[in-house]
């Protein structure tokens, strides 16, 4: 009877158990372990401040989990609840709750390439930045024109843009708007070494002096290999005390750049920026010039040429003169392309 009541009773109620112990383990394992992202990857924004229901409802709205509540339940089980860190995560495919859980809770962000090129005003900048980190472009704007900030740095308004020099930079999402710009400060430390400065020094101009004629020379020519020879021809007008007369200074003056045609009346205008009536250099860049332009002003190329303008058949290259006299014939040439194109202004 005894074997009869084990055979009967005893093994079924244990396959029983087994077979629950089975299931739930199944069912644990698959909270736990069976990847949980929906899409092959998706980067998931964690703002500061962010607590764990603000996670939960950006995990909701786009839909990345296969299984919110699995995810819920190991967040709670790992306490991630009390382990919220802001940043950029990158979720795979692959991940599972645990993964996924493991890597928020440690806050390990992935970080963000910030590029920026092709800049003329601060306000620029600042959008142009805050699509790619979290401050907001109002945050940035009012830092860029901090006085007390910028005199931190050494600098004053008008050459504060001279420590932002475009290029590709890894920083972290929530890096603050403060951080940002103290990074982008030790970058321009960098940038401007004993080679660099010593360049300067030969040309007898400062760094800012160097970014603010690169600035010009940004403007003038959209190619690298005529960069230095457009450099030459505004170094030696400054050596000889004669006026840039730079058209781009004319338009950040009017600040208008689209214009295609400068005429008398812009050289008129009563700015700082107008080197058809001051001498020397603006007080500051006109735009962020790029790396390529700072170093084509240091490393600038010898030669007798004056005056450059613009050839008449726009392709954006220019023909250079060492008189005036070559240069109004070039000139003119120039004046008559625009008529033909019906270009006024």
């Amino acid at each position: 009877m005894k074997k009869s009541f084990i055979r009967k009773y005893i093994i079924p109620f244990a396959i029983l158990i087994i077979i629950v112990a089975i299931s739930i383990a199944s069912i644990t394992y698959k909270k736990i372990y069976k990847p949980n992202i929906n899409g092959n990857s998706y980067y998931l924004y964690i703002s500061t401040g962010s607590d764990f229901n603000d996670v939960i409802q950006i995990l909701e709205k786009d839909s990345i989990l296969k299984d919110i509540n699995s995810f819920k339940w190991l967040a709670e089980k790992k306490n991630y609840p009390n382990h919220v860190y802001p940043g950029r995560y990158r979720l795979d495919s692959l991940m599972n709750n645990n993964d996924l859980i493991d890597k928020l809770r440690s806050g390990f962000q992935d970080p963000v390439k910030v590029v920026f090129n092709s800049i003329r005003t601060r306000e620029q900048l600042a959008g142009k930045i805050s699509k790619q980190i979290e401050p907001d472009s109002l945050t940035l704007i009012k830092l860029l024109y901090n006085d007390s900030l910028i005199t931190e740095y050494g600098l004053i308004q008008e050459t504060f843009t001279c420590i932002f020099l475009p290029n590709t930079y890894e920083f972290w999402w929530n890096t603050s708007a403060e951080k940002f710009i103290d990074r982008m400060y030790k970058e321009y430390q960098r940038f401007w070494n004993d080679e660099r400065k010593s360049k300067a020094a030969i040309l007898n101009l400062t760094p800012e002096d160097v970014t603010t004629l690169a600035s010009i020379v940004d403007e003038e020519t959209y190619y690298s290999k005529e960069m230095p020879r457009v450099a030459g021809v505004y170094i030696n007008r400054l050596r000889r005390r004669m006026h840039l007369q730079a058209d781009p200074t004319l338009k950040f003056a009017l600040g208008d750049f689209s214009i295609k045609r400068v005429l008398n009346v812009h050289k008129q205008i009563d700015s700082p920026y107008n080197t058809y009536k001051r001498y020397g250099l603006p007080p500051g860049p006109i735009s962020i010039p790029s790396i390529s332009a700072i170093d084509a002003v240091l490393n600038y190329e010898s030669h007798s040429y004056l005056y450059f303008c613009a050839k008449s058949d726009f392709s954006g290259y220019h023909n250079f003169a060492k008189t005036l006299s070559q240069h109004n014939i070039n000139a003119r040439n120039y004046q008559r392309a625009l008529n033909k194109e019906r270009i006024w202004r």
